[in-house]
């Protein structure tokens, strides 16, 4: 089985490199990572990755991420972002690599919880501390006030939370909206 897989690798006019090993077994069909080769992004999943010249990574097309590559674990990681993010090629498609960053995403989540709650915590607050006069004009304001707050806190967490996992979708929608804005000013 595994010379099939070799024979048909060659027929199709890919060396393969000395590196070689599929994570997926010997007796799989789908070649591993190799720099002749472009694959699909796995960050913004539209454009295409492809290796860089004369040098041992790769580059997206779309999104515009450089890449480093282990060929001996068939992954890549994103250099040029805050997080280390590491995806494996199965042989079709990228899997993430879950990294264990617990201190970070903990003071994360605590940051956003806090800048959510207090602000309209402490609206709350003052207007049950001194409440408006009964039958007043302006009575709902402090509920209206309150409401927007909330909303627009819990907005900017959600923003802070998506740029730091760096979600696939928002990666390819602010690649798009990019470069609409670009073509507009021409």
């Amino acid at each position: 089985m595994k010379t099939e897989h070799l024979q048909n690798f060659y027929n199709q006019g890919m060396q393969p490199s000395s590196n070689y090993h599929s994570p997926i077994g010997p007796e799989s069909n789908y070649p591993g990572l190799s720099y002749q080769e472009t694959y699909t992004c796995p960050v913004c999943r539209h454009g295409q990755i492809e290796a860089l010249t004369l040098m041992d990574a790769f580059a997206c097309n779309f999104c515009r991420h450089i890449f480093t590559t282990n060929l001996q674990e068939q992954s890549i990681r994103v250099e040029d972002s805050s997080q280390p993010f590491i995806w494996r090629w199965t042989g079709r498609n990228w899997r993430p690599v879950q990294q264990d960053d617990f201190d970070l995403t903990l003071v994360i989540w605590l940051v956003g919880t806090a800048l959510i709650m207090l602000p309209p915590a402490l609206i709350w607050l003052s207007y049950h501390t001194f409440p408006p006069l009964p039958g007043s004009t302006g009575y709902w304001f402090p509920i209206l006030w309150t409401a927007l707050t909330f909303l627009f806190h819990f907005v900017l967490v959600l923003w802070l939370l998506v740029e730091h996992y760096q979600l696939p979708s928002y990666i390819a929608l602010r690649i798009q909206l990019q470069r609409w804005l670009e073509q507009r000013e021409r």
